[in-house]
C-alpha cells in the first residue's frame, strides 16, 4: 500500500536504518543521502520517508511531502555550495525514464557542467 514501508524496497530499508547510507540531511518527512554511483561531484538523493513508487504518485497522494522533497533538494544544493553555480533536480518516473528504484526520489546534481538535453 502506498505510504507504507515495503519489505523489498532499498530506500525503505535506508529510511529504517537497515541499509547504510551517507545521510546528509533528514527531516520528519524526508531523508537525503549521497548516491553510491555519483554522476556529478554533488549527487544526492532526496526521498520521502513514506513509500510511494514514483514522483507522480507521491505528488497525487501527498503534495506537501512532494514539496518537502523539493525544499530539501534546495537545501542540499546550498550545503554542497552548488546553488550559486547551478544544479539540477531530476525525478525519473518509470522504467522508460531510467527509474531503477521504485520509491519516489529526486536526484540533486551539480558541481560540473550539465548539458541539455540530458541522456
Amino acid at each position: 500500500m502506498a505510504g507504507e514501508p515495503q519489505a523489498d524496497c532499498l530506500f525503505c530499508k535506508i529510511v529504517a536504518g537497515e541499509v547504510p547510507a551517507t545521510i546528509v540531511r533528514e527531516t520528519d518527512t524526508t531523508v537525503a543521502f549521497r548516491d553510491i554511483n555519483p554522476q556529478a561531484p554533488t549527487h544526492v538523493l532526496v526521498i520521502p520517508k513514506a513509500h510511494h513508487p514514483d514522483a507522480a504518485s507521491l505528488a497525487a497522494a501527498e503534495p506537501q511531502v512532494a514539496a518537502d522533497v523539493l525544499c530539501e533538494a534546495r537545501k542540499v544544493a546550498e550545503e554542497d555550495k552548488v546553488d550559486g553555480t547551478g544544479f539540477r533536480i531530476v525525478f525519473n518516473t518509470g522504467t522508460g525514464a531510467g527509474q531503477t528504484v521504485f520509491h519516489a526520489h529526486a536526484h540533486v546534481l551539480g558541481g560540473r557542467g550539465l548539458n541539455w538535453p540530458p541522456g
